[in-house]
């Protein structure tokens, strides 16, 4: 599953938004200013957004939030497919 995930913080915290939703395979589809604050709108997997509550705190100093809404389902890319399988076949031969 695909999320549609909308963070909201203050303008000069911006870097470290847009910084952890790359980190999480997030594909930036607005980035807007509402007074002092900014307003970026990505889409993330799911799987990848486990624990962003706390990364985002600690990297806005609690200043920023952020909602979360199912968008679409897509496919799981290539590279990240094979690195399932691989630790799949891992844990069945450690069995």
């Amino acid at each position: 599953p695909i999320m549609k995930v909308e963070v909201e913080g203050p303008e000069e915290f911006s870097g470290a938004i847009l910084g952890s939703l790359n980190k999480r395979r997030g594909m930036i589809s607005g980035n807007n200013s509402k007074g002092n604050d900014v307003i970026v709108t990505a889409n993330v997997p799911l799987a990848e957004m486990f624990g962003y509550s706390n990364d985002l705190r600690s990297s806005t100093q609690g200043k920023a939030g952020f909602t979360m809404e199912f968008a679409h389902y897509a496919p799981v890319p290539h590279s990240v497919q094979e690195e399932l399988v691989k630790e799949a076949e891992a844990k069945k031969a450690a069995k």
